[in-house]
């Protein structure tokens, strides 16, 4: 379309090709909207490419909990795996990690848990069928995730088992020699982990999210590439202004992810919203001593996962501001690690850095704009966007079409951050 060519026309203008963008996409397109999705980028080419591939269970517990302060001393001297912070940006940003620390205390800990949980119940079913119904059902395995120690990490198995016991979810905890009958070809590093047996993975996130996109273009909703410029109130609805003309649309959904705060802020939102940057590299694999699932080592905060481009590694935690150069130290500093429990050879292609948005409780905004009338709101997945997509773009598509969500949307409400 060219400048100055009549603006498209739909029910629903999604900005965002993420898993959440999608999502939210295709699912109110299979309730009968008219629907487009814009982004710079191809589907699945930015935050959710980048994952671990986990489409998980057991993600129930917010980033800060009682454990993240118990934790802190350690933290604070910014050599730990888990997590590398910028002094300049927590200045800046002092509110934000206020709020976040705020958060981490038991009597808040359980409601969230419940929240998340709800949500990835729901997604977690959309996946399974969504999968399929793309084409992309050999991308998915079945075969859990694994969280491993190689100390005494024996209370903390229990003690994660026990938390998600409490919501009806299932894992084991194995010794050395379970890990090693699961994984025969890993060295055995670990002495005991927990296998979150009710978890899936796939290959490919990036290729996932690509697949669902191609389900909503064959039922009829359409993905556009461009940038976005703005959005603005027009009549009964919203005018996108794209590099590459407009739409006109009843609703729009911002899912920009880390990208969402700021388009908002025109509009006199302030959403306080920060970045969960991560780092992955790609590895030749070694076909005679294959990886069988993800495996998250737990004393090295980092993740190895086998994929169709190879063995990715990813690192911790690094907060900064969005666009922020690189610093690779944390990936450099786990590869070692991850090579003395996994055979493999050299690096393939370049080094990944991408951007998650995290709002102080950990849990995304799922609603409407509080003062503007047909816009939703779906971002601040943190690290579990790729898994809690399907449930969040659900829930928005039912609220635009007037319908009761499939879970309590109350916790995820915009309003408790945004007036």
């Amino acid at each position: 379309m060219s400048e100055g060519a009549p603006a498209q026309q739909v029910d629903v203008a999604v900005l965002g090709a993420g898993m959440v963008g999608v999502s939210a996409g295709l699912a109110a397109r299979r309730l009968g909207l008219s629907v487009v999705i814009v982004d710079r980028r191809e589907p699945g080419s930015e935050t959710s490419y980048g994952n671990a591939g986990i489409i998980s269970s057991g993600s129930i517990l917010p980033l800060n909990t009682p454990s993240l302060l118990k934790n802190l001393p350690k933290y604070l001297t910014n050599r730990h795996p888990a997590l590398r912070w910028n002094l300049p940006w927590a200045l800046g940003n002092a509110g934000w990690v206020i709020r976040f620390l705020a958060a981490a205390i038991p009597s808040q800990t359980k409601p969230r848990a419940a929240a998340l949980h709800d949500l990835i119940g729901t997604s977690l079913t959309l996946h399974r069928d969504w999968i399929v119904q793309a084409g992309a059902g050999h991308r998915i395995r079945e075969t859990g995730w694994l969280k491993a120690w190689r100390g005494d990490g024996l209370a903390a198995v229990e003690a994660e088992q026990a938390a998600l016991a409490e919501f009806g979810i299932k894992s084991e905890v194995l010794d050395r020699q379970a890990i090693s009958a699961l994984e025969p070809n890993i060295i055995p590093a670990y002495s005991v982990g927990l296998l979150h047996t009710q978890t899936a993975s796939v290959d490919s996130p990036g290729e996932v999210v690509k697949a669902y996109a191609q389900l909503l273009a064959s039922g009829g909703g359409t993905v556009r590439q461009s940038e976005i410029r703005r959005i603005a109130p027009q009549g009964d609805g919203w005018r996108v202004q794209l590099a590459s003309g407009e739409i006109a649309a009843r609703h729009v959904v911002v899912a920009l992810g880390p990208w969402s705060a700021e388009l908002l802020r025109p509009l006199g939102y302030r959403v306080p919203l920060a970045f969960e940057r991560g780092y992955h590299q790609h590895f030749v694999p070694n076909p005679a001593r294959k990886l069988l699932r993800p495996i998250h080592d737990a004393e090295g905060s980092f993740l190895m996962t086998p994929m169709e481009q190879g063995i990715r590694v990813t690192s911790g935690v690094e907060l900064t501001a969005r666009d922020a150069p690189s610093d690779f130290s944390q990936l450099e500093a786990v590869v070692p690690m991850a090579r003395s429990v996994v055979e493999f050879g050299d690096a393939i292609g370049e080094r990944w850095r991408g951007a998650r948005p995290t709002l102080p409780d950990s849990l995304p905004m799922i609603g409407g704009a509080p003062r503007h009338r047909g816009l939703w709101l779906a971002f601040g997945n943190q690290h579990i966007g790729f898994t809690t997509g399907p449930g969040t773009g659900a829930a928005i598509a039912a609220m635009i079409a007037g319908d009761a969500p499939p879970f309590d949307v109350t916790a995820f409400s915009p309003g408790r951050y945004i007036a």
